[in-house]
Formats: C-alpha cells, structure tokens, sequence
C-alpha cells in the first residue's frame, strides 16, 4: 500500500515551518531552532540593545586601559598590556598589578553592582529616583558597616554587616509604606526618612568614638576605593556574577511589571513573588557593593539613566545599566586620583559633585518615550 505526503505524521515536520515562517518584529534578530522533542523554539534579540552594550562596552575599556595609564607615574597606553601580562620594565609590572589593577577591578564591580541594584529598584518601584541609596538601603548598609569598624558591641566583618544593614533599611521601608506598595512618592520620602536616621546614626557612632578610630571609618561614610580589602572584592565578583544571572531570569516578568499590577497579573507574572525576589536581589548586591566601597549612591542614578537614554523603552536595560555604572565608576575615581594630585578625592565625593546636577536634570526634564 501506497502512502502519500498526507498520510505521513506531520508532527516532526510543523515546527520546522513554523520557525521559518514567522518573521522577527522589526528591530530585532530572531534565532529559531528545533528542541529535541520536535518543538519549535526561538530567541528574539534587540539590536538597538547589542549596539547599546557594545558602545558602552568598547568606552569601558578605553576607561580602563586610561584608568591603567594615567597617575602619579604616567604609561603609555602601549606599555599597560605588557605590564598586566608581566612583562615589560619592573617599575611599570608593579605599578600596573599591585597598584592600580586592584582598584580598577573593585571599580568595575562596584559601579556595576550598583548601577544594576538601581535599574532592578526604578524598575520595580516604576520611578527613576528609586535607587538604593536615595531609599536609605546605601545608609542602612554604612551603618551596620561602620558599627563593625567601630567596634560598637559586634564583631562580624564589615560585608555582613553591610547586608544585614541594607536588610534592615529596606524592611523599614516597607513597613513605613504600610502595604501602600512600591509605587509613587510615598515610598521614595519613607526610604529618603530611613536614610536620614541611619546617616544620624552613622554621624552619632563616629563623634563618639577616638579620633583615629574615627578616621579609620571614615571611607565607609563618603565611598572611597583605595586599600579595599581583597576578600569584600571577591565576594563582590561571586555575588555580581550570581546578581547577573538572576537578573536575566527576572528579566521578562520584570518588564512587564512596569505595567499596572492587574495588567503584570493577567499575563501571568506573579507580582508578590517577584517583587519580593527583585527587592532582595538589590539589597544583596548594594551590601556587596558598599562592602567594597561605601556608600556610593549616585552611581545607582546615573548608570541607569545613561543605559535608559540611549537604550530602547521596550525592555530593562540591564547589561547597558551595568557597563554605564562600571564606567562611570571608574570615570570618576580616576578624576579623583588624578584630578588634584598628590591629593586624592574620595570616588563617592567625586560622583555626589556630578550626581547633584544630574538628579536636578532629571526633575526639571520631562520623560520622554523612546522608539
């Protein structure tokens, strides 16, 4: 007996057509292939997005090799690749990996740790002003931070305190919001209030104690990167790196809680459980990052805002936020390092200066929508 085309199962043979027949939306590239069970599956990737990345990906590592040149003994840039692989003369092997390499690595994570916690927290709150350290989350965390460098009744070092203290600000304030949500002022003058009583508490701690104590503190209260300690950058490197790949898993959900919450519950994202996963995603990652650095809040602000201006509004600019906040922090610790040598700012002055007029600008500037 004779069998057709027709009588053949076609099971094996509709998701191949139906990969080739749909078309990717207008600006994205659509990669289709066939799962091993016969389904079709693709990805749809936004080009405007990869071009984003790369550009800022490409000036991050101009930062860098600058970052890596410039200073007290200057390089050419030609002689910073030899002395990072060893080689080259003795003086410029030194300079590069024990002196400035440690700082460069601790302001790349940094910068994007934070950047990333603000764009998850603007995101989840809908606001562009709710970053981690205008809510209080950066000050709940120096002040469990300077408490250990203090010696205030604990001894836990400072990265677990700083997480316990970013904990701690953010459960107040959500419980000053009571049940009002994440959503509108309310919740950014609750954690601003938070904030203020953890800088007072901060400020307290530190008049208390003797002047060299004092003084030890003290790059916890304004954010500096020299002499940060080796093992708060390692776990900084785990826990991005982890950050990052739970911000890719949350990233479709998060997208669409942008949206009203019936509109996030009605194409099937479960609000609670992922708003809760967000928020503990972002104080996990500014604890990590004040551990390393203090309290650089504005990096939070700027990062986000810089990936959001050049990016699409169709998705969470997660990896332009990350690259913009890395270059940013390295950017501005490097105008600290140089800009009045010998005398060197600390990195959080440096973005606070910059960060001030940027947060006016964005008050006074209307949002605007993008293609």
């Amino acid at each position: 007996m004779k069998s057709s085309a027709s009588d053949l199962p076609t099971s094996a043979f509709v998701p191949e057509r139906r990969s080739q027949s749909i078309a990717a939306p207008p600006g994205y590239w659509r990669i289709a292939w066939i799962s091993p069970r016969g389904n079709a599956c693709s990805l749809l990737i936004e080009r405007r997005g990869v071009a984003v990345s790369a550009g800022l990906g490409v000036a991050l590592v101009c930062a860098c090799v600058l970052y890596l040149s410039l200073g007290s003994m200057a390089l050419a840039p030609s002689a910073v690749l030899p002395a990072l692989f060893g080689r080259g003369e003795m003086i410029s092997v030194f300079t590069v990996q024990e002196l400035r390499l440690p700082r460069l690595v601790a302001a790349c994570l940094t910068g994007a740790a934070f950047a990333l916690a603000g764009v998850l927290m603007q995101t989840l709150a809908r606001n562009r002003l709710a970053t981690p350290g205008i809510i209080g989350i950066d000050n709940g965390a120096t002040a469990f931070a300077v408490a250990s460098v203090v010696g205030m009744g604990v001894s836990l070092a400072p990265p677990a305190m700083a997480l316990a203290g970013a904990a701690t600000a953010a459960a107040l304030t959500f419980g000053l919001v009571a049940g009002g949500g994440t959503q509108g002022y309310r919740f950014i003058v609750a954690g601003i209030g938070v904030g203020a009583v953890f800088g007072a508490v901060t400020q307290l701690m530190l008049a208390r104690v003797a002047i060299d104590t004092a003084n030890a503190a003290y790059p916890w209260t304004v954010g500096s990167l020299n002499a940060r300690p080796g093992d708060a950058v390692g776990l900084l490197a785990v826990g991005l790196g982890v950050g990052v790949i739970a911000a890719f898993i949350v990233a479709r959900p998060l997208s669409l809680m942008r949206f009203k919450d019936a509109t996030a519950y009605g194409l099937g994202v479960n609000v609670k459980a992922r708003r809760f996963q967000v928020l503990m995603l972002s104080v996990v990652l500014t604890a990590l990052a004040v551990a390393v650095a203090g309290p650089v809040g504005m990096v939070g602000l700027i990062g986000p805002e810089i990936a959001r201006s050049l990016s699409s509004s169709r998705q969470v600019p997660l990896v332009a936020s990350l690259l913009a906040g890395a270059l940013v922090m390295v950017l501005a610790d490097l105008a600290g390092r140089t800009l009045l040598a010998p005398i060197e700012i600390p990195v959080g002055i440096v973005t606070a200066v910059i960060g001030g007029p940027w947060l006016l600008w964005i008050l006074m500037r209307p949002q605007r929508s993008h293609a």
